[in-house]
């Protein structure tokens, strides 16, 4: 029986971790300034004590959203490419990268002061931000779907460009728009 307790208790708390990282990327993608962890608990339906068991500080919970967003993204790619056509794949990915900056307007202050200490190396996100493109884009090229002279530098830079100035979801429509260009501006031309 104790056994049985035991795993019931790890499954409840992987549920309050999922609940309280899913609770902490909605409030930092709809929050002006910095959510307090008070309503990130109540967002993910927890105590205020369940969140601090899992995340200690500001910085531990701003980090394990910033490093699942990460994995997503990486993973992300490689997901949409064995369900989509490479630019398909690749369009639905950028849809991903606009959350992802999204989310980072909630959590600016502390991530920025994390990256200025060291906390999180941007260094490391950028090579497999960089290397998730690139897996979509060598599929393209492959398939002749998608140019073989854009690099995923250049494809980064022209999402930070478009999300810079059409941060979503204010500007959902208009990024949307802009995202659809620079797709076009990926194929090939005949």
């Amino acid at each position: 029986m104790e056994e049985a307790d035991t795993r019931a208790l790890r499954a409840d708390a992987t549920r309050n971790r999922n609940q309280l990282l899913k609770a902490a990327s909605r409030a930092f993608v709809s929050a002006g300034a910095e959510p307090s962890m008070r309503a990130i608990a109540r967002e993910a339906g927890v105590g205020i004590a369940t969140l601090y068991r899992h995340f200690p500080t500001r910085e531990s919970l701003v980090d394990a959203v910033y490093r699942d967003q990460v994995v997503r993204l990486t993973d992300g790619a490689r997901d949409l490419l064995a369900q989509l056509p490479p630019p398909a794949a690749l369009r639905r990915w950028m849809d991903m990268f606009g959350d992802w900056i999204a989310t980072k307007n909630g959590m600016l202050d502390t991530l920025l002061a994390m990256i200025e200490s060291g906390e999180i190396a941007h260094a490391q996100t950028q090579t497999e931000l960089l290397a998730a493109i690139d897996e979509i884009l060598d599929a393209g090229r492959a398939t002749g779907e998608l140019r073989v002279d854009v690099t995923a530098e250049d494809v980064a830079a022209s999402l930070i460009g478009i999300f810079t100035v059409a941060q979503p979801p204010e500007h959902a429509a208009r990024a949307s728009r802009l995202l659809n260009i620079l797709m076009d501006g990926l194929r090939p031309t005949p």
